[in-house]
């Protein structure tokens, strides 16, 4: 036992005081900071909530002018609002409209507007023909709201002719709230959880957003981790060394659990910057609009979430190790672990690209495939209601598969690690690892 203990303490060792680790885990963290940040930063260089000026030209003699009237009715329209986003500010007419037109551009010029509207005759819509110019190329954002804007003062505009008073058209106007919850359509099947309500399943959805990118990154981290130590050891001629004083079941088992360590420390580092910078007064601030109550998570799925994660970090961390003792050289390694990598993507993106549909036929099967079903079950567990019986079942196969995945990964190891030059066809491998027992 001590010597698995000390192949647990030199993997730790061994990567963290690798420069590539440290540096890793510093830029990983800085990436971490900027995005978090990132919309703070953009508001800092961007106009944020300030409000956009919109010239026209308002015409003493509104009959000879008619963008006048819509020029007025989309200002009260925008000052009516809480927080507008538009602001239309009238211009003197200057009798011409090649004045007009030299007027708004100095407007432009002066940083006063952002661009204007210019208005033509008039169409059967009830408005006359506009055109909104600006320096700016595709401004469509800007058209859209303003087409927004008119097509609410015509609909007013339609019902106040209809004869209905100012309190029946704030009732027609007046939105419908739909609370929406989960709830277990079958009672007494053994179903997981009692229905959730929609502040619940925020809360779940982000702990199963976590869960599964978690599980990905440690994959993916710890098992090129684990796959490039082993087969750099084979090719420095330092696992001849090993072989002869630890056990080779020991020294997989060893270097997998190091690796765990390493990975729950470099995603504890993670987690700290995480918190450090959500917890910034500008990002504080934007957190506590959420309203988010992380009380609200299910123990159950809490439970859940980490029994899945062990078993799927074990289950790819033993093939890694295993496809890693084949692989002599480390150019061949890519190549090598590639199937392992697509499965895990596999599960990765069937979950992520799920969650609109965590009861699709393709989300229950891929469930009890144990390659997939730490990453897809999560996702029922979250975001759907399985029965207790299939939780279990899908666990239970899991299980099944990683030993049967340790043992043969075991086997593998234990003859892949002493040969070199090129990698062991399937028959000279079946045979070296008939000649060893587990």
């Amino acid at each position: 036992m001590n010597s698995f203990w000390t192949v647990v303490g030199f993997t730790v060792r061994n990567k963290l005081k690798g420069k590539a680790f440290l540096i890793t885990t510093i830029i990983i963290a800085l990436i971490m900071s900027t995005g978090i940040n990132l919309p703070y930063i953009f508001s800092q260089f961007g106009s944020g909530d300030k409000v956009t000026n919109i010239g026209y030209i308002e015409s003493q003699q509104a009959e000879l002018a008619p963008g006048t009237a819509t020029g007025d009715q989309l200002k009260a329209f925008f000052e009516a609002q809480e927080n507008p986003s538009l602001k239309l500010l009238p211009y003197e007419d200057k009798g011409s409209a090649a004045e007009n037109e030299m007027q708004l551009k100095q407007a432009i010029t002066d940083k006063d507007i952002k661009g204007y509207l210019d208005f033509g005759k008039m169409t059967e819509s009830g408005f006359p023909e506009m055109t909104y110019k600006s320096e700016k190329l595709m401004e469509f954002e800007m058209t859209s709201s303003l087409q927004g804007a008119l097509q609410m003062i015509r609909q007013g505009t339609i019902l106040q002719d209809a004869g209905l008073t100012e309190e029946q058209m704030a009732l027609l106007n007046a939105p419908i709230d739909i609370d929406t919850v989960q709830i277990s359509a079958t009672e007494g099947a053994g179903n997981i959880g009692e229905g959730k309500s929609p502040e619940e399943q925020a809360v779940n959805m982000g702990l199963i957003y976590f869960i599964i990118i978690l599980l990905f990154m440690a994959v993916m981290i710890s098992g090129q981790m684990i796959a490039s130590e082993i087969t750099a050891e084979k090719s420095s001629r330092v696992m001849e060394i090993l072989i002869t004083s630890v056990s080779p079941l020991k020294q997989m088992f060893g270097k997998i659990f190091g690796m765990f360590v390493v990975v729950v420390l470099q995603i504890a580092i993670y987690v700290v910057v995480i918190i450090a910078n959500i917890s910034m007064p500008h990002n504080n601030k934007a957190l506590g609009d959420l309203n988010i109550d992380l009380s609200q998570i299910d123990s159950a799925l809490l439970a859940y979430s980490v029994l899945f994660f062990l078993t799927g970090f074990f289950l790819f961390a033993t093939l890694f190790a295993a496809v890693g003792s084949l692989v002599s050289r480390t150019e061949d390694l890519g190549q090598a672990v590639m199937p392992i990598t697509i499965l895990s993507l596999a599960g990765f993106y069937i979950s992520i690209f799920s969650i609109g549909s965590p009861d699709s036929m393709l989300v229950k099967v891929s469930s009890f495939i144990p390659f997939f079903s730490p990453f897809v079950m999560m996702l029922r567990l979250g975001l759907a209601d399985p029965p207790v019986w299939q939780v279990l079942t899908s666990i239970g196969i899991l299980l099944v598969f990683i030993y049967a995945a340790v043992w043969v990964s075991a086997k593998i190891y234990r003859t892949g690690v002493l040969m070199y030059g090129k990698r062991p066809s399937w028959k000279e491998l079946r045979k070296a690892m008939k000649a060893y027992k587990v």
